[in-house]
Protein backbone atom coordinates (compact mmCIF):
# COMPACT_ATOMS: atom_id res chain seq x y z
CA UNK A 1 0.00 0.00 0.00
CA UNK A 2 0.95 3.84 -0.64
CA UNK A 3 2.87 4.77 2.13
CA UNK A 4 1.52 8.24 1.63
CA UNK A 5 -2.07 7.05 1.87
CA UNK A 6 -3.63 8.10 5.31
CA UNK A 7 -5.21 5.31 7.06
CA UNK A 8 -8.60 6.05 8.62
CA UNK A 9 -8.85 4.86 12.67
CA UNK A 10 -11.83 2.46 11.37
CA UNK A 11 -9.19 0.88 8.52
CA UNK A 12 -6.33 0.73 11.22
CA UNK A 13 -8.29 -1.35 13.60
CA UNK A 14 -9.88 -3.33 11.18
CA UNK A 15 -6.18 -4.39 10.18
CA UNK A 16 -5.01 -4.47 13.56
CA UNK A 17 -7.87 -7.12 14.69
CA UNK A 18 -6.34 -9.42 11.96
CA UNK A 19 -2.95 -9.26 13.03
CA UNK A 20 -4.71 -10.20 17.07
CA UNK A 21 -6.25 -12.96 15.24
CA UNK A 22 -3.51 -14.57 13.66
CA UNK A 23 -4.38 -13.47 10.40
CA UNK A 24 -1.17 -11.59 8.65
CA UNK A 25 -1.79 -9.95 4.57
CA UNK A 26 0.20 -12.53 3.67
CA UNK A 27 -1.87 -14.93 4.71
CA UNK A 28 -4.90 -13.69 2.46
CA UNK A 29 -2.49 -12.93 -0.17
CA UNK A 30 -1.88 -16.71 -0.60
CA UNK A 31 -4.98 -17.86 -0.82
CA UNK A 32 -5.74 -14.95 -3.77
CA UNK A 33 -2.61 -16.64 -5.35
CA UNK A 34 -4.04 -20.04 -5.12
CA UNK A 35 -7.56 -18.92 -6.44
CA UNK A 36 -5.61 -16.97 -8.93
CA UNK A 37 -2.28 -18.26 -10.25
CA UNK A 38 -3.88 -21.09 -12.82
CA UNK A 39 -5.36 -17.77 -14.55
CA UNK A 40 -2.67 -15.54 -14.94
CA UNK A 41 0.44 -17.05 -15.84
CA UNK A 42 2.62 -14.23 -14.68
CA UNK A 43 1.12 -13.57 -11.10
CA UNK A 44 3.33 -12.79 -8.19
CA UNK A 45 2.55 -12.85 -4.45
CA UNK A 46 2.98 -8.68 -4.70
CA UNK A 47 -0.29 -8.61 -7.36
CA UNK A 48 -2.05 -10.79 -4.78
CA UNK A 49 -0.86 -8.62 -1.47
CA UNK A 50 -1.69 -5.25 -3.34
CA UNK A 51 -5.06 -6.54 -4.38
CA UNK A 52 -5.70 -7.57 -0.77
CA UNK A 53 -4.37 -4.21 0.31
CA UNK A 54 -6.88 -2.48 -2.13
CA UNK A 55 -9.95 -4.56 -0.57
CA UNK A 56 -8.93 -3.90 2.66
CA UNK A 57 -9.58 -0.55 2.05
CA UNK A 58 -13.02 -0.60 1.40
CA UNK A 59 -15.55 0.71 4.54
CA UNK A 60 -17.65 -2.24 3.65
CA UNK A 61 -15.08 -4.66 4.44
CA UNK A 62 -13.78 -2.98 7.53
CA UNK A 63 -17.18 -3.07 9.15
CA UNK A 64 -17.59 -6.68 8.39
CA UNK A 65 -14.31 -7.43 10.31
CA UNK A 66 -14.73 -5.88 13.07
CA UNK A 67 -18.08 -7.02 12.99
CA UNK A 68 -17.57 -10.73 13.15
CA UNK A 69 -14.47 -10.32 15.10
CA UNK A 70 -15.89 -9.04 17.86
CA UNK A 71 -19.04 -11.52 17.85
CA UNK A 72 -15.89 -14.31 18.14
CA UNK A 73 -14.54 -13.02 20.55
CA UNK A 74 -17.39 -12.21 22.70
CA UNK A 75 -18.46 -16.19 21.84
CA UNK A 76 -14.98 -16.98 23.09
CA UNK A 77 -15.42 -15.15 26.01
CA UNK A 78 -18.80 -17.06 26.70
CA UNK A 79 -20.26 -13.23 26.35
CA UNK A 80 -23.22 -14.11 24.52
CA UNK A 81 -26.52 -15.03 25.10
CA UNK A 82 -28.31 -18.95 24.74
CA UNK A 83 -28.93 -19.54 22.46
CA UNK A 84 -26.55 -17.89 20.20
CA UNK A 85 -23.47 -18.68 22.48
CA UNK A 86 -23.88 -22.09 21.32
CA UNK A 87 -24.64 -21.43 18.31
CA UNK A 88 -21.69 -19.51 17.29
CA UNK A 89 -19.19 -21.28 19.79
CA UNK A 90 -19.58 -24.62 18.27
CA UNK A 91 -19.90 -22.99 14.49
CA UNK A 92 -23.68 -24.44 13.84
CA UNK A 93 -23.64 -25.68 9.99
CA UNK A 94 -27.44 -24.25 9.63
CA UNK A 95 -26.44 -20.47 11.38
CA UNK A 96 -25.59 -18.67 7.91
CA UNK A 97 -24.91 -15.19 9.29
CA UNK A 98 -21.39 -16.09 9.32
CA UNK A 99 -22.11 -16.54 5.09
CA UNK A 100 -23.89 -13.49 5.15
CA UNK A 101 -21.85 -11.43 6.99
CA UNK A 102 -18.54 -12.94 4.81
CA UNK A 103 -21.04 -11.86 1.47
CA UNK A 104 -21.10 -8.78 1.92
CA UNK A 105 -17.26 -8.59 1.33
CA UNK A 106 -17.38 -10.44 -1.38
CA UNK A 107 -20.08 -8.42 -3.36
CA UNK A 108 -17.87 -5.56 -3.01
CA UNK A 109 -16.13 -6.48 -6.79
CA UNK A 110 -19.43 -8.30 -8.28
CA UNK A 111 -20.61 -11.68 -8.64
CA UNK A 112 -17.49 -13.56 -9.81
CA UNK A 113 -16.66 -13.19 -5.86
CA UNK A 114 -19.52 -15.79 -5.13
CA UNK A 115 -17.88 -18.81 -7.26
CA UNK A 116 -14.49 -17.58 -5.97
CA UNK A 117 -15.80 -17.59 -2.39
CA UNK A 118 -18.13 -20.85 -2.55
CA UNK A 119 -14.73 -22.46 -4.07
CA UNK A 120 -12.26 -21.78 -1.24
CA UNK A 121 -14.77 -21.90 1.52
CA UNK A 122 -15.42 -25.51 0.42
CA UNK A 123 -11.11 -25.98 0.14
CA UNK A 124 -10.17 -24.54 3.74
CA UNK A 125 -6.63 -23.87 2.05
CA UNK A 126 -3.88 -22.36 4.16
CA UNK A 127 -4.82 -19.58 7.15
CA UNK A 128 -8.81 -20.95 6.52
CA UNK A 129 -7.50 -24.55 7.65
CA UNK A 130 -5.98 -23.43 10.26
CA UNK A 131 -9.14 -20.68 11.63
CA UNK A 132 -11.32 -23.74 10.77
CA UNK A 133 -9.77 -25.74 13.42
CA UNK A 134 -12.08 -26.19 16.62
CA UNK A 135 -9.38 -27.86 18.36
CA UNK A 136 -7.55 -24.69 19.37
CA UNK A 137 -10.36 -22.72 21.72
CA UNK A 138 -10.61 -19.83 19.60
CA UNK A 139 -13.61 -19.36 17.96
CA UNK A 140 -13.17 -18.16 14.20
CA UNK A 141 -17.24 -18.72 13.34
CA UNK A 142 -16.97 -15.56 11.69
CA UNK A 143 -13.43 -14.90 10.76
CA UNK A 144 -12.52 -18.35 8.71
CA UNK A 145 -15.64 -16.41 6.21
CA UNK A 146 -14.19 -12.91 6.16
CA UNK A 147 -10.36 -14.15 5.32
CA UNK A 148 -11.83 -16.13 2.75
CA UNK A 149 -14.22 -13.51 1.63
CA UNK A 150 -11.20 -10.79 1.27
CA UNK A 151 -9.19 -13.37 -0.65
CA UNK A 152 -12.28 -14.03 -2.55
CA UNK A 153 -13.29 -10.04 -3.66
CA UNK A 154 -9.15 -9.57 -4.08
CA UNK A 155 -9.00 -12.63 -6.70
CA UNK A 156 -12.14 -10.60 -8.38
CA UNK A 157 -10.56 -7.16 -8.43
CA UNK A 158 -7.63 -9.19 -10.03
CA UNK A 159 -9.57 -10.70 -12.53
CA UNK A 160 -11.17 -7.76 -13.19
CA UNK A 161 -8.18 -5.25 -13.96
CA UNK A 162 -6.61 -8.62 -16.04
CA UNK A 163 -9.43 -7.52 -18.45
CA UNK A 164 -8.85 -3.98 -18.10
CA UNK A 165 -12.06 -3.11 -16.47
CA UNK A 166 -10.16 -2.42 -13.60
CA UNK A 167 -7.10 -0.28 -13.31
CA UNK A 168 -4.57 0.65 -10.71
CA UNK A 169 -6.07 3.91 -9.82
CA UNK A 170 -9.26 2.51 -9.43
CA UNK A 171 -10.33 2.69 -5.85
CA UNK A 172 -7.55 5.41 -4.63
Amino acid sequence: MSENRKMSQLEKKARDWLKDRGVDITDIAELVYYLQSRYHESLTMDDCIYNVEKVLTKREVQNAILTGIQLDVFAEKNQLEEPLQSTIGMDEGLYGVDEIIALSIVNVYGSIGFTNYGYIDKQKPGILKKLNDKSTGECHTFLDDIVGAIAAAASSRLAHSAVGEESAEDDE
